[in-house]
């Protein structure tokens, strides 16, 4: 009875745990740094929305302890076999959303947004998602089923139809239309919002079946119709007569001419030149505000920051605590502040990769290598553009930015590793519990054996030499 209520004290709640503890310990550290990190960084956010930061991380602490929900819901899902189903459904979903965005039109309760110059966004009864974030991990899990399907032989509508049309039976025909196509009407469909996020979630999408066992030969022709695709867009777009927000890749454009001209030298001479206050300076210093602020927050930050609530660039940059996370703490903790983020998200691809080599199921080991990559790889991309390495992308700091879709996503893709961790963790388990006792019997049986005759030698008074302890027969001697 002691022993069992010893078990259900708070002190033995992570013993109680089956999965990854560095998994566990590494979302829970993340959602306490963001609780932290977006009560100090939304002075702006407060202003705008004429409110506190008090009510502010009041929100935030709520969908922190539904992500938690979320993540012990999954984890609590035994059977493999049920993310393999619900899997299934993921490019249909993908697509019912990106087909939302891309007609503007109503269904239902389900209403497409157009917000900060973009269709990302839908309102499902006063609640917004953004699609993009959903579209991240349901085509992961998705692609994880494809190539698991396609290894095994198992999609099911195809193989009817090759009874019927032997044009089915081919293995090309297959991936073509489960694993090709998805990928590229995903893409097409997201392009439509944001360039960058198409090419960060199609790039995700390549790795995901590369790690499933689609090789990089194969991979070859798909990639180079992907180029030309994305050149058919650019032509599309030149082609149209319209204005450029209301051409079929709107943002095609903008994104094109942020990664092949640098305009910062001629911006900084209209901000020299122009009249302070005027829309010519205003505009121009829209433009390099935040990359800016960005990159002065990380110089004043040093090496053990400011300290926390001592943030200057937070009322300059409108979104520090979305899109500029990484810059605020590092600000606000310094560079150590900063290294001890980026060791939590390479621990997990650390941890990601041995629970994947240890997952006997090929559905399993997929969906958590492509899960922790899309985690990690964003979360490089968000450090990265902080730093000033890359064009500005609107990828937020998983877990730790503020932004509730995409908070609640990353807690499902954290529950999803955890529960396969935990089935990883067994298997690791039983193979100890086989091997430990044999190690155990061996090492006992020689130490006994010894001993004895050591027991031996000193009662029958008989010569030792160095040589002799590990040659001696006890059997031999208890037959003379």
């Amino acid at each position: 009875m002691a022993e069992e209520k010893k078990k259900t004290t708070l002190w033995n709640f992570f013993d109680n745990l089956e999965g990854d503890k560095v998994v566990w310990m590494i979302a829970l550290l993340l959602m306490l740094i963001s609780i932290v990190a977006i009560f100090s960084s939304t002075s702006q956010l407060a202003i705008s929305q004429n409110t506190s930061r008090m009510a502010i991380v009041t929100e935030q602490i709520k969908i922190s302890l539904l992500g938690l929900v979320l993540i012990i819901i999954c984890y609590s899902i035994r059977s493999i076999g049920f993310f393999r189903m619900v899997s299934q459904l993921g490019y249909a979903v993908s697509m019912f959303f990106l087909l939302i965005l891309a007609t503007h039109k109503k269904i239902g309760p389900i209403e497409p947004l157009f917000i900060n110059q973009a269709w990302r966004i839908v309102s499902i009864g006063g609640f917004q998602v953004h699609v993009f974030e959903i579209v991240k991990v349901a085509m992961v899990m998705y692609l994880a089923w494809a190539v698991n399907a396609f290894r095994n032989d198992k999609f099911t509508i195809a193989n009817l139809l090759a009874n019927k049309f032997p044009f089915w039976k081919k293995p090309i025909v297959k991936k073509i239309t489960y694993i090709y196509l998805p990928i590229f009407t995903v893409c097409l469909g997201i392009m439509v919002g944001s360039l960058s996020s198409t090419i960060f979630i199609g790039g995700i999408m390549f790795v995901t079946i590369l790690i499933g066992g689609i090789g990089i030969k194969e991979l070859i022709i798909p990639g180079l119709a992907a180029v030309g695709i994305l050149a058919a867009c650019i032509g599309i777009n030149a082609a149209s007569s319209k204005p450029s927000d209301q051409k079929p890749f709107p943002h095609l454009e903008s994104a094109i001419r942020r990664v092949t001209s640098d305009k910062t030298e001629n911006i900084f001479e209209i901000l020299k030149t122009s009249p302070r206050g005027s829309d010519e300076f205003q505009q121009a210093l829209d433009k390099v505000k935040q990359p800016v602020s960005a990159k002065i927050a990380i110089q004043e930050g040093g090496l053990l920051g400011k300290g926390p609530g001592r943030s200057t660039q937070r009322y300059v940059v409108p979104i520090m605590f979305e899109d500029y996370m990484f810059s605020f703490i590092v600000e606000e903790y310094g560079l150590l502040g900063g290294i001890f983020v980026i060791i939590l998200y390479i621990s997990l691809l650390a941890r990601g990769s041995i629970i994947a080599r240890n997952c006997d199921n090929h559905f399993a080991k997929t969906a958590v290598a492509g899960l922790v990559i899309l985690i990690t790889g964003q979360a490089m991309m968000h450090i990265m553009i902080n730093c000033d390495l890359g064009p500005l992308t609107g990828q937020t700091l998983p877990l730790v930015s503020h932004g509730n879709s995409s908070f609640l996503m990353f807690s499902l893709a954290f529950g999803i590793i955890l529960s396969i961790s935990k089935m990883a963790r067994r298997k690791i388990a039983r193979e100890a519990a086989k091997a430990g006792p044999i190690m155990d019997r061996q090492a006992n049986d020689e130490i006994s054996s010894r001993m004895e005759e050591l027991d031996m030698m000193e009662t029958e008074e008989l010569p030792i030499h160095d040589n002799d302890i590990p040659d001696y027969d006890i059997d031999d001697h208890n037959n003379e």
